[in-house]
């Protein structure tokens, strides 16, 4: 019985503060409506802070069952010792597993979630230091669109202006730090790859290519006129050095004013801006504000 109180005691402050403050939050928001009507453009990232979102949940979901499943069992142990139920030999043994199992099972799926949440948070600071950095270009007639949905996944950055259409995939890649210099801060494309100071890559050109050829097609068919869209490749904070030039535009992100330029080529038609940027937008406008969220059934 004194278990049974103990438990009760432990539990009941949780239960108690959830049911309160839920039940007063309701109350609140009845009075209030959100201002806003309709739905917000995608900002840069906005799929990762939504994994982030899904991943800080796994991890306090798993502290929390760490602190609701040891408890127990630590009680039950106890009443287990207590009433003898337990050979002598094997009362230090049982929870010693026990403990051993949870610490290893806790410690394993907590690393995984954080190492994974640390990635997600260097892929979003990559992308908004990218799209910050696009966003000037509004200032040069250009349209700039942020995280936009395609077909199971999305493109990190899509820039419509004179001097064409750009599908920008945007990749956050850590530096080593060994103590060398430049070295470790730079990156060399040679138009089929990419090396960077202890490893090589190609996936992210072949990704940034992927997703140019079907924006391309999408494009083409919604606007019903050809739509020539360019693989970029954005490596914010690195130093990129071209050995060769190939299918994909490679830069850091930093000063892209080049891509509001025509480079020689007769600019893209104002209309023909119009009728995509309005595609674009349709697409990405898709944002519920938080304020206005309701709860789903």
């Amino acid at each position: 019985m004194n278990m049974v109180i103990l438990a009760v005691v432990f539990f009941l402050p949780f239960v108690i503060t959830t049911v309160l403050s839920v039940t007063l939050f309701k109350r609140y928001r009845r009075g209030y409506r959100s201002p806003l009507t309709g739905n917000l453009l995608r900002g840069a990232g906005e799929s990762l802070r939504s994994e982030i979102d899904k991943t800080s949940e796994g991890v306090d979901t798993r502290l929390f069952l760490i602190l609701f499943i040891s408890f127990p069992a630590v009680l039950l142990l106890l009443a287990l010792v207590r009433l003898n139920a337990i050979p002598q030999i094997l009362q230090l043994l049982v929870p010693l597993v026990l403990y051993v199992s949870l610490i290893i099972w806790a410690t394993r799926n907590l690393f995984l979630l954080l190492k994974h949440r640390s990635n997600l948070y260097l892929g979003l600071d990559a992308e908004i230091a990218v799209g910050q950095e696009l966003n000037h270009l509004m200032l040069h007639g250009c349209r700039v669109y942020h995280d936009f949905p395609a077909e199971e996944f999305n493109i990190d950055h899509v820039v419509v202006g004179p001097g064409g259409v750009y599908a920008i995939e945007t990749k956050g890649r850590s530096k080593p730090n060994k103590d060398r210099g430049n070295v470790d801060a730079k990156v060399f494309y040679d138009g089929e790859s990419l090396r960077f100071p202890d490893w090589h890559e190609t996936e992210p050109l072949n990704q940034a290519k992927r997703q140019a050829v079907w924006l391309h097609k999408w494009l083409s068919s919604a606007v019903g006129a050809e739509v020539k869209v360019t693989p970029v490749l954005a490596l914010p904070g690195w130093f990129v050095e071209r050995t060769k030039t190939g299918n994909v535009l490679v830069m850091n992100g930093k000063s892209p004013f080049f891509l509001a330029k025509t480079q020689g080529q007769p600019p893209l038609d104002g209309q023909l801006i119009q009728q995509i940027a309005h595609q674009l937008e349709q697409r990405c406008r898709d944002v519920e504000p938080v304020g206005a969220r309701k709860k789903k059934r």
